[in-house]
Formats: structure tokens, C-alpha cells, sequence
């Protein structure tokens, strides 16, 4: 019975940026739990291609499609493709993003606006032309890639701040409108994680590094497959009562203001 709480068989999910990286290891987890996993990037039909292949590679039925989740007009008429081909969408993540570090004196507006068209514009523009089929059938889970960056400030990502910030406000915003038409809209904040990007910076003695082992309650940087829990909960009968909320998936960093030099 439990178990049965976290079953997605049957369902399609449609995972934004999710050619590699926290969005491919989410998109892992969903599609393992039996969903179809529809998956999204922008750089190169090549990288989708690939990444669609790893993810049959692991026995998960997925499937690519190339856009820009900040073009409105293409986010329309490939999710009407989408629906249309695969079938109709039951969960989104909304985990396309970037980040552009730059102090806010040095920043160019344009820069500033790019990071909260895609980070948030995007997923408004992506939720909207998707939660109109979840409405009319009344059943829809959304999912919100926040950041811990939406409850701290911190030196020269203002802009990602400022736009993850929003997207927790938009998420409860989503839950307040569409909880009535049973759309479960939640997010989820990672904490600092291993991957390929931080890799040059994950050794021992790297200020970076021994600053974010140090500030995390659980000593370590966090694993990718560390979010599949959060994803598949969030995607899931399980959650079926939460709404509006963020998990931080972040080892216990927003628990504490950190330890002190002189503490072991």
C-alpha cells in the first residue's frame, strides 16, 4: 500500500533541462519510479540525443524534444506536440535555469534580465501552457527547481537570487489559483552537490570546498541521486496533500548559521 503511494506507472513527465546534471538525476528518479520521462534542453539536438539514449540505456521510456523555455510561442507548440505524441502531461519540473556571476555593480541589464527570463519567466510560461490540460482533468503535479538561494543572498549571484527568490513566491502563487482543480504545486531547493561542474573545486584544501563541507551539518556535498527522494515524493500520490511548499534537499544547510572557527 505504501509502496503503491510513489508508483508512476502510467504517468508522463516532462523534465526541463534535463540533459544532464540535478536535472538528469531528478529526471532518473522519476522515470524509474515508472514514469515516461519527457525530457527538454536547448543546447544541441546532439546533447539530447545523448541524453535520451542514457536514459533508455537505464530501461526508462523518454523521450527529447529541443526548445527554449523562454520562447512562449515554441513552449506552446511543443507541448501541444508533446501531448499529442507521448501523451498527456501529469508532472513537471520546471529545472532549466542559469546563473551568471557577476557583482550587481558590474552587471549588465541585460544580463540580469536573461537570468530571470529563463529562471523565472520560464517556468510561468511553461507551467501556464501545461497546467490548462492538467485543469481540465482536474490532476497535475508541478515542480519548481528553487535553490537555497530563494531564503539567502550571497556574492555576486543577485540576479539568480533575485529570480529563485520569485519562483518560491510563484510556486505558492501556482498552489493558491490551482490546488482547487487537485494540481499539487511544490518545489524543490538543492543544497551544494557533486557534479561534473563542481568537480575542479570538490578537493581537499580549495577554499570553496572546505567552506561548504564545513557550513553543511552532514559534512559533505550532496549526491545527485540525493534529489530523486524529493522528486518522486513531489511527483507522486504521496504528496497529494502538499501544496505550495519547498523542500531543501541541502544536508542541513538552512538549519544552522554554521559552526564556529574554534569548533571541531
Amino acid at each position: 500500500m505504501s509502496i503503491n503511494l510513489f508508483d508512476l506507472s502510467g504517468k508522463v513527465a516532462l523534465i526541463t533541462g534535463a540533459t544532464h546534471g540535478l536535472g538528469m538525476a531528478m529526471a532518473t528518479g522519476i522515470g524509474n519510479a515508472g514514469a515516461k520521462i519527457v525530457v527538454n534542453g536547448n543546447s544541441s539536438q546532439e546533447k539530447l540525443d545523448k541524453a535520451v539514449a542514457a536514459y533508455k540505456a537505464l530501461g526508462i521510456d523518454a523521450y527529447g524534444y529541443l526548445f527554449n523555455v523562454a520562447d512562449e510561442k515554441a513552449v506552446k507548440e511543443n507541448i501541444a506536440k508533446i501531448e499529442s505524441e507521448v501523451g498527456a502531461i501529469d508532472i513537471l519540473v520546471n529545472n532549466a535555469g542559469i546563473i551568471k556571476r557577476t557583482p550587481l555593480v558590474d552587471m549588465e541589464v541585460a544580463d540580469f534580465k536573461e537570468v530571470i527570463d529563463i529562471d523565472l519567466v520560464a517556468p510561468f510560461i511553461v507551467s501556464k501552457h501545461v497546467v490548462k490540460g492538467m485543469i481540465t482533468r482536474k490532476s497535475g503535479k508541478i515542480i519548481n527547481i528553487c535553490s537555497m538561494m530563494s531564503e539567502l543572498g550571497r556574492n555576486s549571484v543577485g540576479a539568480y537570487a533575485a529570480a529563485k527568490g520569485g519562483l518560491k513566491m510563484l510556486t505558492q502563487n501556482m498552489a493558491t489559483e490551482w490546488a482547487k482543480f487537485n494540481i499539487q504545486t511544490n518545489g524543490i531547493g538543492p543544497g551544494y552537490f557533486a557534479t561534473s561542474q563542481t568537480e575542479p573545486i570538490r578537493v581537499d584544501g580549495h577554499p570553496f570546498n572546505d567552506f561548504i563541507v564545513s557550513r553543511t551539518p552532514a559534512g559533505k556535498w550532496g549526491n545527485p541521486d540525493d534529489l530523486q527522494g524529493a522528486a518522486i515524493f513531489l511527483s507522486s500520490k504521496a504528496s497529494d496533500f502538499v501544496n505550495g511548499q519547498v523542500v531543501y534537499v541541502d544536508g542541513g544547510i538552512l538549519a544552522t548559521i554554521g559552526k564556529p572557527a574554534n569548533e571541531d
